[in-house]
């Protein structure tokens, strides 16, 4: 029977939106196998401290928050990160995270929705076959991005102005199955918590 990763993936809205022990309180709650973070700041850097496993932050260039990971388990090999094309205001880079039998690409992309476009095809090229992009695409409509199987929720993770729906957090696989993916409670920040759980298949 092939092996099943639960992967969570959550924009904290930085300064004024989820905390440290929001953050925590979701990994106990859930018990993922990663847990990947959007806009992090060093506050989160004490969950380890909390809640042991193992646990890696870049700051987006410039910025005092960035992309986290954590894993009660440790990580096949250090996690790497991509530097991506520059949206209009902000540098972007991605987080890469060994899972063993495949990578996974923990993102926050730009909002434009060419620059987005092409931010993801950067990614996928340096991805191995068995593969996951998760996290804030800040896209709307089909990524185009060939290879890859868009899995994620149809539910809305976000709200813009608290009015208008939209399914920012994305989750696309290549080589992988998506066993579930939902949409969790939004708590403290103004995103939604996307839960996938995604399998590798099994080889002769």
């Amino acid at each position: 029977m092939a092996a099943e990763f639960k992967i969570i993936s959550w924009n904290l809205l930085h300064t004024t939106g989820a905390k440290m022990e929001n953050v925590a309180a979701l990994a106990l709650r859930h018990q993922p196998d990663l847990l990947l973070l959007q806009e992090a700041t060093a506050e989160i850097d004490s969950l380890p401290q909390r809640l042991g496993g193992h646990y890696a932050r870049v700051a987006l260039p410039g910025r005092h928050h960035g992309l986290a990971a954590w894993s009660p388990l440790p990580l096949h090999s250090p996690a790497a990160s991509l530097a991506l094309q520059r949206g209009l205001i902000v540098k972007r880079v991605c987080q890469i995270i060994d899972m063993g039998p495949f990578a996974i690409a923990n993102v926050h992309l730009s909002h434009g929705q060419i620059m987005n476009r092409r931010q993801l095809r950067r990614i996928a090229k340096s991805l191995p076959a068995h593969a996951a992009i998760l996290g804030d695409c800040n896209m709307v409509g089909a990524p185009l991005l060939p290879g890859f199987r868009d899995v994620g929720t149809r539910q809305a993770t976000h709200r813009m102005q608290n009015i208008i729906p939209l399914r920012l957090d994305r989750c696309f696989i290549r080589g992988l199955y998506c066993v579930s993916a939902e949409a969790l409670e939004q708590g403290a920040s103004d995103h939604r918590p996307l839960k996938v759980v995604l399998s590798v298949p099994e080889t002769s």
